[in-house]
């Protein structure tokens, strides 16, 4: 074909579809590579990706690397064999790993730092407040459902048995000891013995020593015992 000066038009190449996790996609380019794919669809690098290949042959996994031809007869369907979804107040999400962290959700969920989020529990149980390094199992039965609520700037957590409010991120040896019991004596005739459980990973559980300190999680389990040396 040409143009109104006598040259050649290049003609423009045929759009190509293509479908990914059920959504249509078009392309100009005959030749894909996996990562871009899963870039085109917002999957995550690391998460495998197969081209689902006319029975009885298997469903092909391609590799970040492998140059897909989607030039081919009809439109290339590709999947990811694992995928788990979830709410954010009422809102639908989808993750391909079995667990997400608490600040991945405020990302995904567009949450401000000054909100806090939630795991909404049953009805007649408190919801669990999700800080962001904490990580939710996302493969438990049923969909995990995330509320969001104001920050209140403190948590609850629970020292010899009874729950205390906490309005710091960390809590040291010493401050732990006077919640438990009112005051901490520094002299050398006086020993503590502090432990924690239910607290954040990689330690959720270990002993406090003196000058020590910890993140604090809702609901977490301090015990503490005092003894007399002299």
């Amino acid at each position: 074909m040409k143009n109104l000066e006598g040259g050649v038009q290049p003609q423009k190449k045929p759009s190509l579809k293509l479908i990914i996790e059920g959504k249509h996609y078009k392309t100009f380019e005959q030749f894909m590579t996996g990562l871009q794919l899963k870039e085109l669809a917002g999957i995550p690098p690391d998460i495998e990706l197969f081209l689902s290949v006319t029975k009885p042959y298997r469903d092909e996994l391609i590799e970040n690397d492998v140059q897909v031809n989607l030039a081919r007869p009809g439109a290339e369907y590709f999947f990811v064999k694992r995928k788990l979804q979830f709410f954010i107040d009422g809102n639908p999400f989808t993750w391909y790993k079995q667990h997400i962290r608490g600040i991945q959700i405020r990302e995904l969920g567009n949450i401000p730092s000054d909100v806090d989020i939630y795991l909404d529990i049953k009805k007649g149980w408190e919801d669990d407040l999700i800080t962001d390094e904490e990580e939710v199992d996302l493969a438990r039965p049923g969909k995990e459902k995330f509320i969001t609520k104001p920050a209140e700037g403190r948590f609850t957590i629970i020292v010899n048995a009874q729950e205390k409010n906490w309005g710091k991120p960390t809590i040291s040896f010493e401050q732990v000891i006077e919640l438990a019991l009112g005051k901490y004596d520094p002299s050398p005739n006086k020993g503590y013995t502090v432990t924690y459980f239910r607290g954040h990973e990689p330690k959720p559980e270990g002993t406090m020593v003196k000058n020590s300190v910890v993140r604090v999680k809702n609901k977490m389990v301090f015990n503490v015992t005092a003894t007399d040396k002299s």
